[in-house]
């Protein structure tokens, strides 16, 4: 193991792995510190619960944007410009988020840094995918997405030590500082070879045109859904389950996060071996899925626990939806050099944005069927799914990537 470290710990592993830090931190944030900084802003409780949900819904549809202009221009102009590019509007759009005096321009600013947010990891993957040997790309994108996750342990520290707006411009100068450290980091070689050639790279309407296209893009998206599930129900809106559960004890969003991301982490690192091991991402990730619903099972028979058993089973949805890093590395060997940078960067933000509907969908049942059930009843209908679509996918483990979709 020691030796297969060596091997990939390069440079554009290392300075990605940072990046994807930086970019959960911002990610993230705004569910850390929502209620304090609205509350600040002169919002009430009720208030507090519609306009969270829509800064929130703003920062993801900015991402379902900037995930495909970001993409596009990595198959056009190359991985490194989105790299260089999107950690610049991100950090400048979380800095100015610190001086923020209405919720207008609170959801302007999230939506504006979801674009940025929406270009790091989907061309970080696609870079490290493109220079590490194909036996090997599945522990770089591993390490990536482990380190990565958690950014959201940062967020939760700093906001308990700073105040809101400090907590986003300490996001802003992280990311202008890594900038500096991108400018020893080369382009992807697969990338370089192909750049001339007389092809389409980045059509992103290219991969609705085409049935066989379309039908891997879609497989690729659905079957990422239930970790934003997990992440934007049962965490997110921690402190209603545990009411629903008869928890007397506080609950905090930002303390679930915290815990949800450190399980996060092991589960990235725990996958992504197995599927090494296995030498198979689809039997690795239909393992983790299978354990990811009996730790939701766990979850909803928590009534009247104390805190502590709470974050436990939150901690251990992190650890069995720890997946993440997988779902990537799939969507990426899925497709062509033309259009991987677009499929990568669309695809992750794609299922990011499936928030928008399942939390909707987990708000309109609410009112008929409580907090549990319809937690339930959404979760049954996105794994569901998402088990079908993983069945339809090819195993991608031994391919080569250096070829071009037609």
């Amino acid at each position: 193991m020691k030796s297969v470290l060596r091997q990939v710990l390069t440079l554009p592993v290392i300075v990605i792995a940072m990046g994807y830090f930086v970019d959960i931190y911002d990610l993230i944030l705004f569910g850390v510190v929502r209620v304090q900084s609205l509350t600040e802003l002169g919002l009430d409780k009720e208030a507090i619960t519609i306009w969270g949900s829509i800064i929130l819904n703003a920062q993801m549809f900015g991402m379902l944007i900037g995930g495909i202009i970001w993409g596009m221009l990595g198959d056009k102009k190359g991985r490194l410009s989105v790299l260089f590019a999107s950690i610049i509007l991100y950090s400048v759009a979380n800095f100015l988020n610190a001086f923020v005096s209405n919720v207008e321009q609170y959801a302007i600013l999230r939506f504006i840094a979801g674009i940025g947010l929406a270009g790091e990891l989907g061309a970080g993957v696609t870079l490290v995918a493109e220079i590490l040997p194909k036996e090997k790309r599945g522990y770089g994108i591993m390490i990536i997405a482990s380190f990565g996750v958690l950014g959201v342990v940062a967020a939760n520290l700093v906001t308990e030590i700073f105040d809101w707006r400090n907590a986003y411009i300490i996001g802003g100068v992280l990311g202008f500082m890594l900038l500096i450290l991108r400018l020893g980091v080369k382009e992807s070689m697969m990338f370089k070879q192909h750049e001339h050639d007389n092809i389409k790279r980045g059509d992103f309407l290219g991969l609705f045109k085409n049935k066989e296209l379309f039908g891997k893009y879609i497989k690729a998206i659905v079957i990422g859904m239930p970790l934003w599930y997990v992440v934007g129900v049962l965490v997110m809106f921690s402190p209603e389950f545990a009411k629903a559960l008869n928890i007397s004890e506080k609950i905090t969003a930002g303390q679930a996060l915290m815990y949800c991301y450190i399980g996060l982490s092991v589960g990235d690192l725990a996958s992504g071996y197995l599927s090494q091991q296995l030498q198979s991402r689809k039997k690795a990730y239909a393992i983790f899925m299978t354990i990811s619903i009996a730790s939701i099972v766990y979850y909803f028979s928590l009534s009247g626990a104390d805190a502590s058993s709470f974050y436990l089973a939150v901690f251990l949805l992190g650890v069995f939806c720890g997946y993440w890093a997988l779902f990537i590395t799939m969507a990426a060997e899925q497709f062509g050099t033309n259009v991987r940078a677009t499929v990568a960067t669309t695809v992750p933000n794609f299922v990011r944005g499936s928030v928008i509907p399942i939390t909707s969908s987990f708000i309109f049942l609410k009112d008929s069927f409580g907090v549990l059930w319809s937690a339930a009843i959404v979760g049954f209908i996105v794994f569901t799914i998402s088990f079908l679509a993983l069945y339809m996918t090819r195993e991608t483990f031994h391919e080569d990537l250096d070829y071009i979709e037609a």
